[in-house]
């Protein structure tokens, strides 16, 4: 045999043995039926399950948070907490309102994330995507002139993910609102 020859058929063996060693691994760790090893893939009961869990928690966490900061919340149905400062004038928003607003958004350990004092006043239109479930139907509840204090949590807000930036995952945000107007 040739040098070439033989480093090619060594390296056929090599590869053949690789795979068989793949082969034989996958194999043995196949579920079998009483064996311990469970489905890593949660069921829809498992993760109905995890997700009460964790809104549970959540509610625990926000209600902790108002009693040491002696708030006045409400609970509203969708999970959205909050607390009117200042009554506004006039009629409450609804869908495809332009509403301006200076405000503070911060975790709720008090890390601030984003605010109009840095940014500027911000802009949303109701009823848009680009605005958060929580804070959406938070500013449904004010009036122009309106201050108010939301706690968002993560199913209402930035979720699983977090923003990427500011927002880490599954936060509870905290948005401290003041409308400035109303277009």
């Amino acid at each position: 045999m040739s040098g070439d020859l033989k480093i090619r058929y060594n390296c056929m063996g090599i590869r053949n043995i690789v795979l068989m060693f793949l082969f034989v691994s996958l194999v043995s760790c196949r579920e079998k039926p009483g064996n311990a090893i469970s489905n890593p893939k949660p069921g829809k009961n498992e993760m109905a399950d995890l997700n009460k869990y964790l809104i549970r928690k959540d509610r625990e966490r926000i209600k902790n948070y108002i009693e040491r900061k002696s708030l006045k919340m409400i609970e509203s149905p969708t999970g959205l907490w909050y607390q009117i400062i200042k009554e506004g004038n006039g009629k409450a928003f609804t869908n495809n309102d332009k509403v301006v607003l200076d405000y503070e958004c911060s975790l709720l350990d008090g890390t601030k994330c984003y605010s109009s004092k840095d940014l500027g006043p911000k802009e949303v239109i109701l009823g848009r995507s680009e605005i958060k479930p929580g804070l959406n139907e938070g500013l449904r509840l004010l009036k122009p002139g309106s201050e108010a204090i939301f706690i968002i949590p993560p199913f209402l807000a930035y979720g699983l993910i977090g923003d990427r930036k500011m927002i880490p995952s599954r936060a509870i945000i905290v948005y401290n609102v003041n409308i400035l107007q109303a277009k």
